[in-house]
């Protein structure tokens, strides 16, 4: 769980702002030579000095250093970094977005168990439910997160989890997060589970916002630089407890690099993330003047649908936004894809780089139609590059819309 140190050394403060905790969480010089970043500790097997304290360790497994694939120091500084910045009792360190998401729905769920799944959540989560889940004897149902009538309608006594994200994947709706999660709570025993790898920490925490276990694919802005693989679920109680046996029979473990770029990569979340709100903001504005682009989806920007309740909820935003476009023959959404210079053409989001793909929504609905489905929708992360020569690259690409 998380460590509480009472070190003159530790430097964190209650008052200190998201900005300063990011570069003081989990660094403990006094500890390490005056070395101001905690040290890569690779290891598999780990030795006792007594069979006592082999028993002791054989019963505790979760208190301290154990075996390699439980966690070592390194992943443990991890661990205690994103527990205090989203309050939370401890935080678990998986291999990638996508296995945090798997060990969280696992860690609550068993035969006979039933699953409420926002319908616009990450594509491989859905997978994954229908997949996995089901073929295991749990019950599945999506429904629309942007209100509450069908969370209520579907929650029944078998309910276990109600699962959540804020923005939405690919189309960016607004959740209600702290009614719905009031909703499951007052009428089930089910768990709230947030997705927040949009927001991260610095912008948004849902846990307290009534959601019980907060999940990032630590892969995108966590780690900042495109080069890690890793998750991370943070939760309290017997909630971490439960996920943090759910990851340890399940055998999943990231590697010690991959945590230490974890670490290195919350020194420079907060700014990194001010100057991808700040450039998208501004593309933002740009894009919705364009007569080829038909709507932005993009909750920060005052015409968004949903952005009364980012207001509300949110201190910031991300780099990552839709473009509806009017509708055009596909051969001209490619071209313009593939004309753009700064824009690489991949899958994930969160680097210090720019991207774009092309999506289908459409295709990755059951409880609510995508009802653009006539206008090719693309998503663009916006990257650390300047917002002007953005601007100019994406100006020059649009000459195939507008013919």
């Amino acid at each position: 769980m998380k460590k509480t140190s009472t070190d003159a050394a530790d430097t964190i403060h209650h008052d200190d702002r998201m900005e300063t905790r990011l570069l003081h969480v989990e660094r403990h010089p006094e500890e390490n030579f005056g070395i101001v970043n905690p040290p890569l500790y690779r290891a598999s097997t780990v030795v006792f000095p007594s069979l006592a304290a082999l028993r002791y360790a054989n019963a505790h497994p979760y208190e301290g250093i154990y075996y390699g694939r439980h966690g070592t120091p390194t992943t443990m500084a991890f661990e205690n970094a994103m527990a205090e910045l989203e309050g939370a009792d401890g935080a678990v360190v998986t291999s990638s977005g996508l296995a945090a998401i798997v060990i969280s729905l696992l860690a609550f769920t068993r035969q006979g168990d039933h699953v409420l799944i926002a319908d616009n959540v990450y594509g491989p989560t859905r997978h994954f439910a229908h997949q996995f889940l089901e073929r295991f004897g749990v019950g599945v149902h999506f429904f629309d997160s942007t209100g509450n009538d069908q969370l209520s309608a579907l929650l029944t006594a078998q309910t276990r989890v109600v699962f959540l994200e804020s923005p939405g994947s690919l189309t960016f709706e607004m959740s209600d997060m702290s009614a719905l999660a009031a909703t499951v709570h007052q009428r089930s025993s089910a768990r709230v589970l947030v997705d927040n790898t949009w927001a991260t920490p610095v912008y948004f925490r849902p846990l307290a916002h009534g959601a019980d276990v907060c999940i990032h694919a630590a892969t995108k802005y966590i780690t900042g630089h495109s080069d890690a693989m890793l998750g991370v679920v943070s939760a309290c109680g017997d909630d971490y407890l439960a996920i943090k046996r759910s990851t340890a029979l399940i055998g999943n473990c990231p590697g010690a690099e991959e945590c230490q770029l974890g670490l290195r990569g919350l020194r420079t979340l907060g700014i990194r993330l001010e100057r991808h709100y700040a450039s998208a903001r501004k593309i933002a504005d740009w894009l919705w003047q364009q007569e080829a682009v038909a709507r932005v989806l993009y909750p920060p920007h005052p015409r968004d649908t949903g952005h009364q309740r980012w207001k509300r909820d949110f201190s910031g935003g991300s780099g990552l936004l839709g473009i509806a476009l009017k509708a055009v023959p596909q051969a001209q959404v490619d071209a313009f894809v593939e004309s753009l210079r700064l824009f690489g053409i991949g899958y994930s989001w969160g680097g210090y780089e720019s991207l774009v793909l092309p999506v289908d929504p459409a295709a990755l609905r059951t409880a609510t139609p995508w009802l653009d489905d006539a206008a090719p929708l693309v998503r663009l992360h916006i990257g650390l590059d300047h917002p002007d020569d953005l601007i100019a690259d994406l100006d020059r690409a649009m000459t195939h819309l507008r013919r």
